[in-house]
């Protein structure tokens, strides 16, 4: 059995379908998605309704992303934050026609059984974006952090590799877990293609709402398996405005 960890998908159902292609996922290995399902790409709400269909075939564990809570409040409030519509949510607001109102209603259900984070048995943490609290993420106090905090990935980014963990040094909120699984923040943003190891941070996004691929990461060996580049998936469609 593996664990995958799997990126920022931003309405890339092709790019999703070629990466549990290229990674031969079965039905024994438990898939951890790390947020952000939808705006980007014409397909948001028929990743939503794959990945219900897939949690009914394999151990599936949904992380909660920024544009997953903004696409929540519309279904549920028919609310459409400015923010959200600029970036992505036009294009999922979309996706939505022909849907009926109970798919709809299932959809929010989905959403809103979504946790922040998850942490396993061997103290590995999984979440969309980070934390702000030294003393982990069952004292941190804005649970904002959780889905738009970037200090930890640039904290991560920042430190000295020779730093040993008992260290004074060493960051008190990275001491609590043995790695640090994240999305949020496309690592195309530092030119690089692949998912990003600092200290003990991998962050898997890697830019599938723009001009890289999505990616997923097996998090025992380390391997990588990535789609296409979504451009290329999508050769009509302009993606996510930054």
């Amino acid at each position: 059995m593996r664990i995958l960890a799997i990126g920022d998908i931003h309405g890339g159902l092709k790019a999703l379908v070629q990466v549990l292609e290229n990674a031969k996922v079965t039905n024994e290995d438990t898939l951890i998605f790390m947020g952000d399902y939808v705006d980007g790409w014409s397909e948001s709400a028929q990743v939503i309704q794959y990945l219900i269909e897939l949690s009914k075939i394999n151990t599936c564990i949904f992380i909660k992303g920024n544009h997953d809570v903004w696409c929540e409040q519309w279904l549920a409030e028919d609310f459409v934050n400015e923010t959200w519509y600029m970036h992505g949510g036009k294009e999922t607001i979309e996706s939505y026609a022909g849907f009926s109102n109970e798919q709809k209603k299932t959809h929010l259900h989905f959403f809103e059984s979504m946790p922040l984070y998850y942490l396993d048995d061997k103290k590995r943490l999984f979440v969309h974006a980070g934390f702000t609290s030294m003393q982990g993420v069952e004292r941190e106090f804005q649970v904002q952090s959780f889905y738009f905090d970037r200090t930890l990935w640039e904290m991560a980014l920042t430190m000295d590799s020779r730093i040993k963990r008992d260290s004074k040094r060493y960051p008190n909120r990275l001491k609590h877990y043995s790695e640090i699984y994240i999305g949020h923040t496309p690592t195309i943003n530092y030119f690089k293609m692949h998912p990003m190891n600092a200290v003990n941070v991998w962050n898997i996004d890697t830019g599938a709402a723009f001009t890289g691929r999505l990616s997923a990461i097996d998090i025992e060996t380390k391997e990588i398996f990535q789609s296409d580049i979504l451009k290329d998936l999508y050769p009509n469609e302009k993606g996510r405005n930054k």
